[in-house]
Order: structure tokens, then sequence, then C-alpha cells
């Protein structure tokens, strides 16, 4: 059998293993009496900051939709009355334009009436002024007959005969 020849480095002493262990129970005292309190405590804070942080982007997530679905609402709304109002501006506007074509077509009519009313009546005066003179004519003419034929006693006698008989005959 061979054997091996084992570092004393590998194996340490008793007594180092001793202060070693004292060393290191020493020290998890003195850790756990002064430091291990505040850090579980750093940590404890941390995990609490995180978890606050965590929550309040939830909440904040959550208020971030709820506003963005309000902001849709207001919008949707917004949309619906401006639907309206160019309904409601349309329907004044058509009221308007009819409102004034009736206007319009009125005053249309009033001067078309009021043209045609002046038109007859320089026609009737026309007529009467037409009626006037045929009638001025006409006593003209029997006038200037009536001379000549009472001027001549044998004519007036001849045409008093032709007149007797064309009346006998009708």
């Amino acid at each position: 059998m061979l054997l091996l020849e084992i570092n004393p480095l590998v194996l340490p002493e008793i007594g180092l293993v001793f202060w070693s262990t004292v060393a290191f129970l020493l020290l998890i005292v003195v850790l756990t009496k002064f430091a291990w309190k505040p850090i579980m405590a750093a940590i404890k804070e941390r995990e609490q900051g995180i978890e606050d942080a965590l929550a309040k982007a939830e909440r904040m997530q959550a208020d971030m939709a709820k506003m963005q679905s309000e902001n849709e609402a207001l919008m949707a709304k917004a949309r619906e009355e401006r639907a309206v109002l160019i309904k409601e501006a349309k329907e004044q506007s058509d009221k308007m334009i009819a409102a004034a074509k009736e206007k319009a077509k009125a005053e249309y009519d009033k001067l078309i009436g009021e043209a045609q009313q002046a038109i007859q009546q320089q026609k009737n005066a026309a007529l009467v002024d037409v009626k006037n003179h045929i009638g001025n004519l006409v006593i003209e003419v029997s006038e200037k007959i009536l001379k000549r034929e009472l001027a001549d006693k044998a004519a007036q006698e001849a045409h008093i005969k032709t007149l007797t008989e064309q009346v006998k005959l009708n």
C-alpha cells in the first residue's frame, strides 16, 4: 500500500479548528446581535417598498385604463354631440333656404300679379282709347254721310225708298 503523504495545510490542527470555530461563532453572535436585525429590517423594508411600488403601479395601470375608457366615452359623446349639432345646423340651414325660397316665390308672385294688373289696366285704357277713337271716327263718317245725303233732297227720298224696300224684304 502506498501511503500518501498529506499536506499539513490540508489537515488543520485541532487548535486552528477550535479557534476558527470560536471566531466564527463569535462572529455569528455579534452579527446576530448587532447586524442581523438591521439587515433583516432593511431587506424587509426593501421588500415592502417593492411590493408598494408594484401595488402602486397596478393601481396606476388600473387608473390609466379607467381614464382611457372615460376618455373614449367622452370622445364618443363628443362625436355624438358633433353629429347632432351638424344635423341641427343642416336642418336649420334647410329651413332658412326653404323660407328664403318661399319669400322669393311670394315676392315673385306679388311682382307678377302687380305686373299683370298693370298690363290689364294699360290694356283696358288702350281699349277705351281705341273705342273712343273708333266712336269718334264713326261719328265723323256718319256726319259726313248725313251731310251729303241731307244736302240733296231727291237723293234723300231715293235712299229712304231703298231702305223701306229692304226693311219690307227682310
